[in-house]
């Protein structure tokens, strides 16, 4: 019981805070919700669409999140298919155990998953060249991160981007956490994504005024990987932990190991 005592508050998305809520609360912390995304359907769902309308004419689908997978799947099967039945041609990377875990439920296992639950690591482990290749990367509509595409391009390879869904910022902060924070009970705030940081401060802005900062001058700020620490840094001035490996177990320990100081 790691965190016996400890108040954490967890951000994530709306739809996706019972696992993080689960694994907070078996390490013996008291957890109070902060959902700093809404997940919803893109502006337009046209250049998705299309895409996978043409899906036996790419070589790899790489997904970066659970969100992505679901909306590829939703919209598949909108077209009478699903990624269990995807052309025999097209193999799919998954960057993250989570997301390579969303594939199997649905019967697509991933032909590829990167060492590390980061971008990075799958363009460096990739297990063939780019070169020629047309790839499908499905994607957060903004905010997302252009590295793949950039990198793949300069492999040699055709590149599509598509926004498959988005994240928006909820309308308030829920009444259980506001108070604890107001009443410096909460040891330290977990970080999912840089998007949860950002909405994070603007939900602290909007409910405490100027004076949010200091809200959080006591309570530990933990990262859940290197881009979301990125954000951390120009937002917030500082990252106190961040997890290794880059999911909710590591984002566990980093807390755990943080509030030990």
């Amino acid at each position: 019981m790691e965190l016996q005592g400890r108040t954490i508050a967890v951000t994530r998305a709306e739809q996706q805070l019972g696992a993080s809520r689960q694994l907070f609360e078996q390490a013996g912390a008291h957890v109070l919700d902060l959902p700093a995304l809404v997940i919803g359907p893109p502006d337009e769902w046209g250049p998705l669409d299309d895409a996978l309308a043409e899906l036996e004419e790419f070589h790899w689908l790489i997904v970066s999140s659970s969100n992505g997978v679901d909306a590829v799947e939703q919209r598949l099967r909108r077209q009478g298919s699903n990624l269990a039945q995807r052309p025999s041609s097209l193999k799919i990377a998954a960057v993250g155990r989570k997301t390579a875990a969303r594939l199997e439920e649905l019967g697509a296992a991933a032909d590829f998953v990167p060492p590390a639950f980061v971008a990075d690591s799958l363009i460096e482990h990739f297990p063939v060249s780019g070169w020629g290749l047309r790839l499908l990367l499905p994607r957060v509509q903004s905010g997302g991160r252009t590295l793949l595409a950039e990198a793949f391009g300069e492999a040699g390879a055709r590149v599509v981007e598509v926004a498959a869904y988005e994240s928006r910022c909820p309308e308030t902060l829920p009444e259980a956490t506001a108070s604890a924070l107001a009443a410096g009970q909460v040891d330290a705030i977990t970080f999912s994504s840089g998007k949860t940081v950002q909405h994070t401060a603007q939900l602290l802005e909007q409910q405490f005024g100027a004076s949010w900062r200091e809200l959080l001058e006591r309570v530990r700020l933990i990262s859940i990987g290197p881009q979301t620490s990125k954000t951390l840094r120009a937002v917030l001035g500082r990252v106190d932990g961040e997890a290794d490996p880059h999911d909710l177990d590591g984002l566990v320990a980093a807390c755990a190991l943080s509030l030990k100081d």
